[in-house]
């Protein structure tokens, strides 16, 4: 029998009976649908292949899980996105640490960084100096409006969280992240940086 003719249900049915050529049979249907929401939200093309095999490595061993209240593509298209997005976060975090050094890193050889083939010592500095511009301006701010704007800024909260950690309502914390947002940027606009 052709496996054309074969539906996702049936597949899904003979991978949790042991059947390695139905998961795999699955992942050719769903492949490039998988791959695309992967590059959706991360917008790099490695990364998202590598999204995509955690995502179907995920789905086989949480096939157990799947109750089919929606289709196996839906269900392999959430697991996929949720992938992504939790890769996302863990390569934005590791690029705030790069390009936010330590104190202690900021004065490093510049000739080491051009001999790495970094940017160019113009770019560094002007880049350095608008990362001390910005957390000038964010350390300027009233406490509660700059820690609802950190808070807010790590990706890692919902504005739900936010307000209960803060202890204030989500519109108040809405409110203070975006005149913390105005501030900050009425501030670089001051010292040129807009």
């Amino acid at each position: 029998m052709s496996t054309e003719c074969v539906s996702d249900v049936e597949l899904v049915a003979r991978a949790r009976q042991g059947d390695p050529a139905a998961f795999g049979e699955l992942i050719d249907r769903h492949r490039s649908a998988v791959y695309r929401a992967a590059l959706a939200a991360l917008g790099s093309a490695t990364e998202a292949e590598d999204a995509s095999q955690d995502a179907f490595l995920m789905a086989y061993r949480r096939l157990g899980g799947f109750r089919g209240d929606a289709s196996f593509k839906t269900w392999l298209l959430t697991i996929a996105w949720h992938q992504a997005i939790n890769r996302r976060r863990a390569v934005t975090r590791i690029l705030k640490r790069i390009v936010q050094p330590a104190p202690e890193e900021e004065c490093g050889s510049v000739l080491e960084r051009v001999a790495a083939g970094g940017p160019s010592p113009e770019d560094a500095a002007a880049r350095s100096e608008l990362h001390r511009a910005i957390r000038a301006a964010i350390r300027s701010l009233a406490p509660k409006l700059r820690d609802a704007l950190l808070l807010a800024q790590s990706g890692e909260h919902t504005y739900n969280e936010i307000a209960a950690m803060l202890g204030a309502p989500v519109g108040t914390i809405k409110w203070r992240v975006s005149e913390a947002r105005r501030i900050v940027k009425a501030q670089l606009r001051e010292r040129g940086h807009a």
